[in-house]
């Protein structure tokens, strides 16, 4: 059965906003708020124009428009099917790992290094330690429904915490940092965005020059002391950062 029939989806007529944008819009709200699953097939085009007396062109144009944000794909002898809500992260001091709990995207984690290695000199500053002392380097594939999100890597100072691989693979670092005692209080963030390399395309499941995100963070605790440094790469199709502007009095 067609998921969208049960959706109350309408378009006013008398609105400036074009048709297909109005479609979309509804459609899109669907997959954010559940009522479109990850994995369901929309019905034919024909039958969902016919239902809400709109052209096929429009209603093709309004699935166009997210299948281009990524959030319906169209599968070869299958169909148009939901892949999954895009994840807008809050600028706030949080784990991908909980965000991606939070929005329900079942994230899941592989570890590709977990090892010790001399830090260099964008590392040294980011910790406030010496060019080449030994930190803790942990490179990650953090994925939602089975799909790549983003790569993180992160350096944190020895002796700090044990990092078993197992447990980065089972849950965020934060929390990791939170159970063995360290108080995070602030960060320093920079985002950015840029295209994609053809490693990092074949990493994260986008063709080389795919926009990225990029985020670089450096955590520090209740006494002032750099805990972490990550430098990140997001889908921009599947992520997006979201900031909350206050007016100077």
């Amino acid at each position: 059965m067609d998921p969208t029939v049960s959706l109350k989806l309408g378009v006013d007529r008398n609105s400036p906003v074009p048709l297909y944008f109005q479609l979309s819009q509804q459609l899109e709200a669907a997959i954010e708020h559940g009522e479109l699953t990850p994995g369901s097939l929309l019905g034919n085009e024909i039958e969902l124009a016919g239902r809400l007396g709109l052209s096929r062109p429009t209603v093709r144009q309004a699935i166009q428009s997210l299948v281009d944000k990524g959030l319906l794909v169209r599968r070869r002898g299958v169909g148009t099917q939901v892949v999954h809500s895009q994840v807008k992260r809050p600028l706030e001091l949080s784990s991908l790992y909980d965000d991606l709990e939070a929005a329900g995207q079942r994230p899941a984690t592989r570890v590709l290094v977990n090892a010790f290695a001399p830090a260099s000199a964008e590392v040294a500053a980011a910790l406030g330690v010496p060019e080449g002392v030994e930190v803790h380097r942990i490179e990650r594939l953090r994925l939602a429904h089975g799909e790549p999100m983003a790569y993180l890597c992160n350096f944190l100072p020895t002796g700090l915490l044990d990092l078993e691989t197992e447990h980065l693979e089972s849950t965020g670092l934060y929390r990791l940092m939170r159970a063995a005692g360290i108080t995070l209080h602030s960060a320093r963030q920079t985002v950015g965005a840029r295209a994609a390399t053809p490693v990092e395309g074949e990493r994260l499941g986008e063709p080389e020059g795919a926009p990225l995100l990029t985020m670089q963070r450096t955590t520090f605790d209740d006494t002032g002391r750099a805990v972490e440094f990550g430098t990140h790469t997001y889908r921009a199709s599947r992520y997006s950062f979201e900031f909350q502007l206050l007016v100077r009095p």
